[in-house]
């Protein structure tokens, strides 16, 4: 019997890891993916008359077995790789993919559906309902359901390359990031890194059976040694390292990849009518259409860009000062951003990572969530894991009830993708009188433990816990009736809200000294330091805003635009920066081949939103600074209005209703210290 498409008897219907087999998914996708396509038959031959329950509703329901196992095969391709399973995910996503286009380009589905769209205005639907109705017509129209047949089938083509390109973009970044080393035997070359780095990478290269240190690509590495070695040579070496990922005509390369994906995404728009990927796109965004994005970081930009330019004089100063360097290069910048930081503020965040235990952070997060929204979370060891690292937690409100589970896995390993994310492996719906709760999980690449040390973070990977907890927040507090609308199911310009609002906490001192204590002594973090992380946090704001607006204009340059007369990557991603680089280019490097929110996550036309999100949340912060940063009445407003409502209603009428006015961008910029 295959587990994956039998009902799970586990606790909580968690996710049976132990059990699974590498050899189970194949068949499982193809049972589940025959399963789904029987429940589609069932709706669209229903002789009854089409009705919003036997037609909408049933269809929001159906392939629930399929969405569980996708769930579970993506999580861990991303978070727990192998070559097998890489193998696996190329064979089964353009099956996945067939079978949704058969779904989106069914017609006698589609006719049901328009059928009840057609006479909306005449039935007594809730505005969840009315959300429902709306989104799954818009579905099958932005997916081919109106176009003819010959187009239809050219849609399904590209949708099936689409889907492999994407993969193979993702899997290429991943072998770059693993093969590349820094083997360091001299001593001296460690010179200026904080003793955990060396420890670590001491570890890593005597588990790879090697003499020395090693240091590699993956950020808990990376980052401490560009900030810290003296080597300028070194930093240079793993910069260029770094920057060059999937743009070394190897075998990895992905120039004719990302290439390939911005012109089909072009043709697929152009076929369903839009002028660009990004009118596609944003039709369903906060933004609605690009002008309205290109305005809205040109705004910022303008802002920015004085206050960047004035940030890298000051910073060129001081490193001609210090060490007679006179043009400032991308391998200089944490360095002597670092070493600038310590002068003005005597803040260091090796003076600071002691305060910043991995576990005293995470129950920070947990006694955060608890004063503002009444949750607590408990360890147990009842449910499966699918690595040693991976912690579990039961999430239960104050009447004891279970809110969710939550998965946190917070270290590098081989088989684990860069970065951080929050997804899920069961959603939250209402079916058939029962509240079906989530199971939400956040993946982090934090500086794992060493022989002599605990896990103790950065501030930045402070920041990133919070961030990424209120993503898992979003979901674990889910209260919608359909799958498709529950947690962090909304506009993608929205979703950055509640993970970008969690951030704020970090750097107010009520928040700190809970979970801000010193590993050996347990003394709470002191008031000084506690002012200086509040006073540094618009350290360099300006640069670090110009760096931002990059990447959402490079997404924009790709996708607001005819792709098909790109010929060079390099120089259309050069031309894209003109405004906003502030170091010198390096020829060897092209950041668009490794851009991986964009060419493989869901970015795309969407990059703008880390932006768009932070006018939201300082203008939300703002209403619980006003009030008292653990105010239960606007953390009851936030819960209700914002984090259990998902996409059931439009973001800004949410946002309104939790706030009592639209968001303000003064607040971000006040924030940002650029006004």
């Amino acid at each position: 019997m295959n587990i994956l498409t039998s009902t799970y008897t586990t606790k909580y219907n968690a996710a049976p890891f132990s059990q699974i087999q590498m050899s189970d998914y194949q068949p499982a996708f193809e049972t589940t993916i025959a399963a789904a396509r029987a429940e589609i038959d069932a709706i669209t031959h229903n002789p009854a008359k089409p009705t919003f329950e036997n037609t909408i509703e049933a269809l929001d329901f159906s392939g629930q077995t399929l969405d569980r196992l996708s769930s579970i095969f993506f999580n861990l391709n991303s978070a727990e790789t192998c070559d097998e399973m890489q193998k696996i995910a190329q064979e089964v996503s353009p099956l996945l993919t067939a079978f949704s286009n058969d779904v989106s380009l069914n017609e006698g589905l589609f006719q049901r559906v328009k059928t009840i769209y057609d006479q909306k205005e005449d039935l007594t639907l809730t505005p969840e309902q009315a959300t429902l109705l709306d989104k799954k017509y818009k579905s099958f129209a932005r997916n081919g359901a109106l176009l003819s047949e010959d187009k239809k089938i050219r849609l399904r083509e590209i949708d099936t390359e689409l889907a492999k390109l994407k993969l193979t973009f993702g899997e290429n970044v991943l072998a770059e990031t693993n093969n590349y080393q820094l083997h360091i035997t001299n001593e001296a070359d460690l010179k200026g890194l904080p003793e955990g780095a060396i420890e670590m990478a001491r570890a890593l290269a005597e588990y790879k059976e090697k003499e020395g240190w090693i240091f590699t690509l993956d950020f808990p590495s990376y980052l401490p040694f560009v900030t810290y070695a003296d080597n300028r040579e070194l930093r240079k070496e793993i910069t260029i390292a770094a920057g060059k990922k999937a743009f070394q005509n190897n075998e990895f390369d992905n120039q004719a990849i990302t290439l390939q994906i911005a012109k089909l995404r072009y043709e697929r728009a152009n076929l369903l009518g839009y002028e660009t990927h990004a009118h596609f796109v944003l039709e369903e965004r906060m933004a609605q259409n690009p002008n309205q994005v290109k305005t809205f970081l040109n705004d910022l930009l303008a802002k920015a860009k004085p206050a960047a330019e004035k940030e890298l004089a000051q910073l060129t100063a001081f490193a001609k000062e210090l060490d007679s360097i006179d043009q400032l290069e991308k391998w200089d910048g944490p360095y002597y951003s670092e070493k600038l930081k310590q002068k003005l503020f005597n803040l260091d965040d090796e003076l600071l990572k002691p305060y910043f235990k991995l576990e005293n952070v995470l129950n920070g997060a947990f006694t955060v969530a608890n004063k503002l929204f009444g949750l607590t979370f408990k360890e147990i060891d009842t449910i499966d894991k699918y690595h040693a690292d991976v912690q579990t937690f039961e999430v239960v409100d104050e009447k004891n009830e279970l809110v969710a589970l939550f998965y946190a896995d917070f270290f590098p390993r081989k088989g684990k993708r860069n970065g951080a994310w929050m997804t899920s492996f069961k959603p939250q719906y209402i079916q058939n009188g029962v509240n079906e709760r989530p199971h939400i999980s956040n993946v982090c690449n934090f500086t794992p433990p060493t022989p002599t040390k605990p896990s103790l973070l950065t501030f930045n990977e402070v920041t990133t816990l919070f961030h990424e907890f209120g993503h898992g927040l979003h979901g674990m507090l889910a209260n919608t009736t359909y799958p498709s609308l529950s947690g962090t199911s909304v506009y993608w310009d929205f979703v950055e809200l509640p993970s970008q609002m969690m951030e704020n906490w970090c750097y107010e001192p009520e928040a700190l000294a809970l979970f801000a204590k010193h590993y050996e002594t347990g003394e709470i973090i002191p008031q000084e330091y506690v002012e200086k992380i509040k006073e540094s946090a618009s350290f360099l704001e300006g640069m670090a805003t110009l760096r931002q607006l990059s990447f959402g204009i490079l997404d924009m340059a790709f996708h607001s635009n005819n792709p098909t007369g790109i010929s060079d990557i390099k120089a259309f991603e050069k031309t894209a920066f003109e405004g906003t680089s502030l170091y010198p280019d390096v020829a060897e490097n092209c950041m668009s081949v490794s851009f991986s929110h964009i060419f493989q996550g869901g970015y795309s036309s969407g990059y703008y939103s880390y932006k768009w999100a932070e006018v939201l949340d300082a203008d939300a912060f703002a209403y619980f600074q006003e009030k008292g940063i653990f105010n239960k009445e606007v953390a009851t407003k936030f819960k209700e209005n914002i984090l259990s409502k998902g996409g059931t209603e439009h973001p800004m009428i949410l946002y309104k209703r939790f706030r009592g006015q639209e968001p303000k961008p003064e607040a971000l910029l006040k924030r940002a210290g650029l006004i």
